[in-house]
């Protein structure tokens, strides 16, 4: 199976998605989020740095409760940053 590249937009989306996720983790450290969603620090490391732009679904709704943010909270964060940026 060959994997279409991704755009640039959706690059580009997943790092506003790491960088939402990265401020709602504020103080805590990565060691203890990437722990409460099931998850290894190096995932949570390149989700948040936009190294893996489309995280697999269950996985963002695993490390967004880790944070306490709703998916509905997430995604218009995400949004209202790319309207801001656009």
């Amino acid at each position: 199976m060959v994997r279409v590249p991704l755009t640039e937009a959706e690059r580009e989306r997943g790092e506003r998605l790491g960088a939402v996720l990265r401020t709602a983790r504020g103080a805590r450290s990565m060691v203890d989020v990437a722990a409460e969603a099931g998850i290894s620090v190096e995932t949570l490391r390149k989700i948040e740095t936009g190294r893996i732009p489309t995280p697999a679904f269950f996985t963002v709704v695993a490390v967004a409760d880790a944070v306490g943010l709703s998916l509905d909270t997430l995604r218009g964060t995400v949004d209202l940053r790319f309207a801001q940026a656009g």
